[in-house]
């Protein structure tokens, strides 16, 4: 079994200080996609630089205190790409991919975060044109290599994947053109959502993010922002998913999911 990990930190330093390592090492993972780190490389100690007992890539974001991805595993990859191209959004920090290949088979294990809309309209059109770019970069992708791109993409799917879908549908994360992005992931592009196809109608056992205003951990009003993103051969290798919320490292809680695979 291949045990895969994602997770937003939401800031690599404050996870840590709430015992993310302590439980990423009790998980045994294989890998640990994780987003929005808030720090430079020069802000990694080695307590940092390796979690869970797994050793760290990152792509950090120019702008200090912002941003940023990084994939701790526990297999030496065989190349590593930091950003997928998009000058704008490279600058930002928001995907690394690690590659396993061998002479029988290419993979990919990518760690993403997608832009948030939700502090403005010149935001809101900063993720658009995000999408527009990463949409094409996936499907070339796919014609050479299986992958599973982990990550917070920001998006609520379906109504089944937030509480109070009726109020929010002219919000960021919950628009019809972010929705309709996600349709043509899956039924042009031919990605998985790998979550949905283990859990098909679950609803509020799905969440992985909650806002920090009122009660919304307490009452469970939450968004289903954070993905497995496959190919189907990897997708379908896929066998157990768990969102874990007995602790909290971040607004976001660890998506796991085992597939029948080796890297």
């Amino acid at each position: 079994m291949f045990k895969l990990i994602t997770l937003n930190l939401n800031g690599v330093r404050s996870a840590s200080r709430k015992g993310v390592d302590a439980w990423l090492s009790k998980s045994k993972a294989h890998c640990i996609c994780v987003q929005e780190l808030k720090a430079q490389k020069d802000d990694l100690d080695e307590s940092l630089s390796t979690l869970g007992g797994l050793k760290g890539y990152f792509h950090f974001a120019e702008k200090k205190g912002y941003s940023g991805v990084g994939i701790y595993s526990k297999h030496e990859p065989s190349d590593i790409n930091i950003g997928f191209g998009n000058a704008e959004f490279d600058a930002e920090g928001r995907y690394i991919e690690l590659r396993f290949d061998t002479p029988k088979q290419k993979r990919s294990i990518i760690s993403s975060y997608f832009p948030s809309g939700s502090s403005g309209e010149e935001r809101q059109e900063a993720k658009f044109r995000f999408l527009e770019a990463m949409g094409p970069h996936l499907a070339n992708l796919k014609k050479t290599r299986d992958f599973i791109l982990c990550g917070d993409i920001n998006i609520a799917h379906k109504e089944i994947d937030l509480k109070n879908w009726r109020s929010n549908q002219k919000n960021s994360g919950f628009l019809p053109e972010e929705r309709t992005w996600m349709d043509k992931l899956i039924s042009e592009i031919g990605l998985a959502d790998v979550y949905r196809q283990l859990h098909p109608q679950t609803t509020a056992d799905c969440y992985t993010w909650w806002s920090n205003r009122g009660q919304a951990w307490a009452n469970n009003v939450g968004w289903r922002l954070d993905y497995h993103l496959a190919t189907k051969v990897l997708a379908d290798s896929a066998k157990t998913s768990t969102v874990y919320k007995e602790e909290r490292f971040s607004d976001h809680a660890p998506l796991t999911i085992e597939y029948e695979f080796e890297i």
